[in-house]
């Protein structure tokens, strides 16, 4: 994956407590582990999510600079289960599009009495970039550019938790546009520090990862052989203008070599799980009988989205209640 590097230090306190959730590199597995443990306890024994009472006293800010209803919906429930005052700030006819700076608008905002702007921006770094030049005001980086979704991987991570338990023995094969995907590039992350080692990149070509990342990770163009013996299988949406980018001439040529169907499933181990951060291309990623199938945790992974989004702003209002 081709990103600019970008530094997450910011994110921490001199004290090492996460005061911002930027990225996953450079978090230790401790800081991974207790945000996981802290959604595992915003869940009943039946997965159903529980309320809280831990932003009450604070106001979240939705900050989308690009459209992504699905993911700025669980952010705004999130912080409501945490009885936090949501704003989504109508960017469309606000002062940015009238040439006001970025930074002006962050810093008016936090002038409002902001505690949390939950950011999502097509430029890679733009959420770090606030958290170094807007102090007194948490950040949670909902997906910048190709650089990174942090809490897309810990929901993903906090799923394979609850169903596999441990993570040292799992074979994880990540299919699809890996070099484009901040959604894989979270994920390779979480996953190298909660301790898996055999991570798989099954991608074609044109949308194949980084080479020095093939000599860290088994990369394979070919999905059949990549799939064998797995034990969790982490689909990534594909996008049309990439596609034709990476020269693959249409949809069912994509699906024939790297749709999940029935058949290629059996090809991992029999009780391997079935990812997909959605939404779902439906024949073009994967079989609509494999997304709605046994195997398939689609629906889980979204609750534990809302779960895992209430657990970091938790853990976020604490560190920040102390600066």
């Amino acid at each position: 994956m081709k990103t600019d590097k970008i530094s997450n230090e910011a994110q921490l306190d001199a004290s090492g407590n996460l005061i911002h959730l930027l990225g996953l590199e450079g978090l230790s597995s401790e800081h991974i582990n207790q945000i996981l443990d802290t959604a595992d306890s915003l869940l009943d024994e039946k997965g159903n999510l529980k309320k809280s009472k831990a932003l009450d006293d604070m106001s979240v800010a939705n900050l989308f600079f690009e459209p992504s209803t699905r993911t700025r919906n669980t952010f705004e429930i999130a912080a409501k289960r945490n009885r936090a005052k949501v704003i989504n700030v109508d960017l469309d006819n606000s002062a940015i599009k009238k040439n006001e700076a970025l930074l002006d608008t962050m810093l008016t905002l936090k002038a409002m009495q902001i505690d949390m702007f939950v950011i999502r921006h097509n430029q890679n770094g733009l959420p770090h970039h606030v958290a170094e030049n807007v102090s007194g005001v948490s950040i949670l980086n909902a997906g910048d550019g190709i650089n990174a979704h942090p809490t897309q991987a810990l929901l993903d991570v906090l799923t394979i938790r609850q169903i596999k338990k441990k993570f040292e023995n799992l074979s994880v094969a990540i299919v699809g546009d890996i070099v484009h995907s901040r959604v894989a590039h979270s994920d390779i992350h979480a996953l190298k520090t909660l301790g898996v080692k055999d991570i798989r990149l099954i991608a074609p070509a044109g949308l194949q990862h980084s080479p020095e990342n093939c000599e860290i990770f088994n990369c394979f163009e070919d999905m059949d052989e990549g799939l064998k013996n797995v034990d969790v299988i982490m689909m990534l949406r594909l996008q049309k203008e990439r596609m034709i980018a990476a020269d693959i001439p249409n949809e069912q040529e994509y699906y024939k070599n790297y749709g999940l169907t029935n058949d290629r499933l059996k090809l991992a181990s029999k009780d391997a799980i079935v990812m997909h951060p959605g939404p779902i291309n439906r024949g073009v990623e994967i079989d609509s009988d494999v997304a709605d199938g046994p195997q398939s945790v689609i629906l889980k992974q979204v609750t534990n989205g809302i779960a895992i989004r209430m657990a970091v702003m938790q853990i976020l209002a604490k560190n920040h209640r102390r600066q």
